[in-house]
């Protein structure tokens, strides 16, 4: 039996391929989180480029040093290794806002330690996000994935101040032509699709947008789709994150590959492609179950493409 790709290459340049050899082609940019392969940047370039033929990445971590560390030498580099392999950034993800809340009692999700090498204070965040700007003109992206502080147990006392920070910082990123996208993210005080939706309201300035984490929404016991996602204004979604969640032995939420857990990935792929969505999906493992990073993605990402083509994506 002739294989595709042995007839395919049988084919002069001006065959015409017949209608159902003819790749589909993606609704929407697929890209990773690359310290999700690997933190080693020019390894994991090439498995996202050369294996699994993407054209952008998301940013995040480079040989254990968060982004927002990177010297004039490591920035370099990165820029280097990302016109080799012809790849575009599709999202800064910086922790900007990832921090305690001052005033607050500490958060029960507050780190003893850093993640994703970030160990900064509440002080440096605005220096932070100006920074951010700087690396999004460098390298070429409107994307900057941003947060809304742990979680507090009861943030009524808290919740109109921290609005105003992260209204305060869509200003100055909309003066920029930037957009900040935030994330709904578990341990944060936004974490859930209504509460997104809710921030949003508050919120207007079309300068912020939704990173959109069905996963961290399930942790936190809400069906992300169709409930979650609904509750978000559909224009104001502009990122997204792709991981998946099961409950573990022990009652509580663990982290899956693609396909393999709970959360309706074929119908939202689905919806966002019915509703319009053009920027990037972006796999964000974090399952570690094939024993290595990278193997964890790969197989992560095979079920994220049968479920993008259940969808007709």
């Amino acid at each position: 039996m002739v294989t595709r790709r042995t007839f395919l290459a049988t084919l002069g340049a001006t065959a015409v391929i017949p209608p159902g050899l003819r790749a589909a082609t993606p609704a929407f940019n697929l890209s990773v989180l690359t310290d999700e392969i690997s933190q080693d940047f020019g390894h994991a370039c090439e498995v996202a480029s050369r294996e699994f033929g993407m054209g952008q990445v998301d940013l995040r971590e480079v040989g254990g040093k968060n982004l927002m560390k990177w010297d004039a030498a490591q920035i370099a580099e990165v820029q280097r290794v990302l016109e080799r392999f012809k790849l575009r950034v599709a999202c800064l993800a910086t922790p900007i806002f990832k921090v305690d809340w001052p005033g607050a009692p500490r958060s029960p999700f507050s780190p003893k330690r850093d993640e994703f090498g970030a160990d900064f204070t509440f002080a440096d965040q605005q220096g932070l996000l100006e920074h951010a700007f700087d690396l999004a003109k460098t390298f070429g992206t409107d994307r900057i994935r941003i947060f809304d502080f742990w979680r507090l147990e009861d943030q009524k006392p808290h919740r109109a101040a921290i609005d105003d920070t992260v209204r305060a910082a869509a200003a100055k990123a909309a003066k920029r032509g930037l957009t900040l996208v935030l994330e709904n993210e578990y341990a944060c005080n936004t974490a859930t699709g209504a509460e997104a939706g809710r921030l949003l309201s508050a919120i207007p300035d079309k300068a912020l947008e939704i990173t959109w984490d069905p996963g961290n929404a399930q942790f936190r016991d809400e069906t992300p789709f169709p409930g979650g996602y609904e509750k978000i204004a559909k224009g104001r979604i502009g990122h997204i994150h792709c991981k998946d969640a099961a409950r573990g032995a022990d009652g509580k939420w663990v982290w899956m590959a693609m396909g393999r857990g709970v959360i309706d990935w074929a119908g939202q792929f689905r919806a966002l492609k019915n509703d319009g969505y053009k920027r990037a999906v972006t796999l964000e493992t974090h399952w570690r179950g094939a024993g290595t990073p990278e193997e964890s993605t790969r197989q992560s990402f095979a079920g994220m493409k049968e479920l993008l083509g259940k969808a007709g994506a």
